[in-house]
Order: structure tokens, then C-alpha cells, then sequence
């Protein structure tokens, strides 16, 4: 049974994960919203106005009322500046199960910015939420996305052809996983 915290503030050595506030749109916006390098993999289309991404945040924000939801920003400590989200995108209570997805500016890829937001995600999400299984999935074309997940020491289990569907259109989706026992031992 999942023993769901909601979107508590988590800090790295580099950053500072918080929940998302309405005051966040524009820098939300300018820093990847809108970029749509950024958005080539994801489900949603890169934002065309400032009110797309104000709407996104109006629903976050109402949602943080729900123990269940999971939405992070992720901020660099030293300059303050917000480069992306990460999430729980699917969740199965059943049988413990938190999907996580993410997402940063352009300017920020290749620092190791994700993967140290997603460890810090995954050990809150063990340690406090209670999950028994973390996965994630890319899309084979996306291999830098593979690269974090292993990384964050998850597990690639298999490619599952035309299982998704993003901005590409229907894709196959690499999946990933990391068990709360492996979590323990490592």
C-alpha cells in the first residue's frame, strides 16, 4: 500500500525540487515550455503563448491538494533559475507501481541535471512513498533519456513496439524499471 506524501520540496547538492506556483509561467514557458526540441518526445506540443502554459500550471497547482500527485519543478540552487519537471505520470496502486517522467530546457541537457533530480526522486519515492516498483520508458530515438534511466539504476526490461504515442506519432517505448529490493541492496 502506497503511503502518498504529495509534492514535498526535495533538495540535491545541486538542486532545489519544489512544487510549481503560478509566479513560475513565464520562466516555465521561456525555459522549455515553448521550446520544441525540448517537447520532440513528449505527448504535448511545445506551448504557442504564455496562457498554454499558465493553464498547465493552474492544474498543477490545483493539484497539489491530492496526497497522489507528484509534479516537481527543478530548480539549480546556485542560480535559482527553474529548467524543467519531473513527475509521476501513471501510478498503479495494485502492485506499487510509480512511472516517472521529466523534462528540461535545452541549455541544461548533458549536466546531469536529470538524473540527480530523478535519484533524489526515487529514493523519496522508496523511502517515504513506499513504492515497490519505479519505471520509465523512452522512445528508442531518444537514447540521452535511456542514458539517465540507467544511470538512476534502472533496468531495461524490453522494447515494446508501438506502445506509445508522443509528438512523433504511435512510437515503440523502451521500458525501464528499478524494484524496491534492488533500491535496498544498492
Amino acid at each position: 500500500m502506497l503511503r502518498h506524501k504529495g509534492t514535498l520540496p526535495l533538495e540535491t547538492d545541486r538542486l532545489f525540487l519544489r512544487p510549481m506556483a503560478m509566479a513560475d509561467a513565464q520562466e516555465a514557458y521561456a525555459n522549455w515550455c515553448a521550446d520544441t526540441e525540448v517537447t520532440r518526445f513528449l505527448r504535448w506540443p511545445a506551448h504557442g503563448s504564455l496562457a498554454d502554459t499558465q493553464a498547465v500550471l493552474k492544474r498543477w497547482v490545483d493539484s497539489y491538494q491530492d496526497p497522489a500527485f507528484y509534479q516537481w519543478g527543478i530548480e539549480v540552487r546556485e542560480t535559482g533559475q527553474l529548467i524543467g519537471t519531473i513527475s509521476v505520470v501513471d501510478r498503479d496502486e495494485t502492485t506499487g507501481t510509480l512511472q516517472i517522467g521529466y523534462c528540461i530546457g535545452t541549455p541544461w541537457w548533458h549536466q546531469g541535471y536529470t538524473s540527480e533530480a530523478f535519484q533524489r526522486v526515487i529514493r523519496f519515492l522508496f523511502d517515504q512513498v513506499g513504492a515497490l516498483r519505479i519505471e520509465c520508458q523512452h522512445d528508442p530515438n531518444n537514447p540521452h533519456s535511456g542514458r539517465v534511466m540507467a544511470k538512476c539504476g534502472l533496468q531495461y526490461e524490453g522494447t515494446l513496439r508501438q506502445r506509445d504515442w508522443s509528438n512523433q506519432g504511435i512510437v515503440d517505448a523502451c521500458l525501464y524499471s528499478l524494484l524496491r529490493e534492488e533500491y535496498l541492496q544498492g
